[in-house]
Parts: structure tokens; C-alpha cells; sequence
């Protein structure tokens, strides 16, 4: 694979192509990657009536709650204002569902306690918070820390 990067003084926004042979794994790896770093998110982390500017990469998970979306770091809790669906269009990979009411952030995952029969449970780093993945989630999720794995390898 190579790699080149070109530098044009008159571009209005950084662009990045991808000139392949064929759409293979290693090809969908690159592009996650891209992607992951790429995205801007520009989500408005709120407690009371303060607005909060927090890093993605500090958020554990996000879950539906009765006043909308909550958004779980380590030690605390905010809301936002975005609902389940648009959060999954917008986060980047490392961001994945967990169930119909969740999404988490694999990057902090501890651990992973499978039940066969019911929703699994999932624990964070240097968190008590912790979360259930659903059997109908679970799959998708073991393969994406699969792939996360493999490309770290």
C-alpha cells in the first residue's frame, strides 16, 4: 500500500482519496480510521443549565433516559439534546449500539460478563458505571472489538 499526501495551498477543505484495486478489509480499515478522526461532532453536554464542552473520548455511553438522552462519563452525567438515532449517524466507530435504549464507547470497556440467555454485561475503566448489551447487539459489538483488535495488530 502507499501512501502519498499532496499539498494544495488553494483547497478549501482537507480532502482524503482512496485509490483501490478493490473495496477489500484492509481498504474498510483505512477508511474507519479515516473516519474515526475525521468526524466533528459538535454535541452540547448539558447539567442544569450549564453548557458543558466535554471530549467524546470521555464519554462511556449514552442511554435514553425520562428527560432525553444522558451522556456517562466516569464520575458524572450530563444531558443532551440529540435523540438515539441521530447520535449513531454522527459518533464516530469506536461508538457502537449497545441496545435499543444505549450506545458505547468501546475504547473504555473493561470487560464483558456473557449471558447466554439474557443481555450481557458490560463494565468500564476505572468506572463503577456499568451497562447491559443486549443479545440482539451483542454480535455486531464482539465483532467490532474484533476488528479493533486485528487492526491495533
Amino acid at each position: 500500500m502507499k501512501i502519498r499526501i499532496e499539498i494544495d495551498e488553494n483547497a478549501h477543505e482537507d480532502e482524503v482519496i482512496i485509490r483501490c484495486k478493490e473495496l477489500n478489509e484492509n481498504v474498510k480499515k483505512v477508511q474507519q480510521a479515516i473516519t474515526q478522526y475525521s468526524v466533528k461532532t459538535n454535541l452540547v453536554f448539558m447539567k442544569e443549565k450549564t453548557e458543558y464542552f466535554i471530549p467524546l473520548s470521555c464519554v462511556l455511553f449514552f442511554e435514553t433516559a425520562e428527560k432525553g438522552i444522558e451522556a456517562h462519563t466516569a464520575d458524572d452525567l450530563y444531558t443532551i439534546k440529540n435523540k438515539l438515532y441521530e447520535l449513531e449517524k454522527i459518533l464516530p466507530a469506536n461508538f457502537v449500539r449497545a441496545s435499543k435504549s444505549s450506545i458505547l464507547n468501546i475504547d473504555h470497556i473493561y470487560s464483558i460478563e456473557k449471558n447466554i440467555t439474557s443481555a450481557s454485561l458490560v463494565r468500564f475503566n476505572g468506572s463503577h458505571k456499568q451497562l447491559y448489551v443486549s443479545r440482539n447487539y451483542y454480535k455486531a459489538l464482539k465483532q467490532r472489538l474484533n476488528e479493533r483488535r486485528n487492526y491495533e495488530t
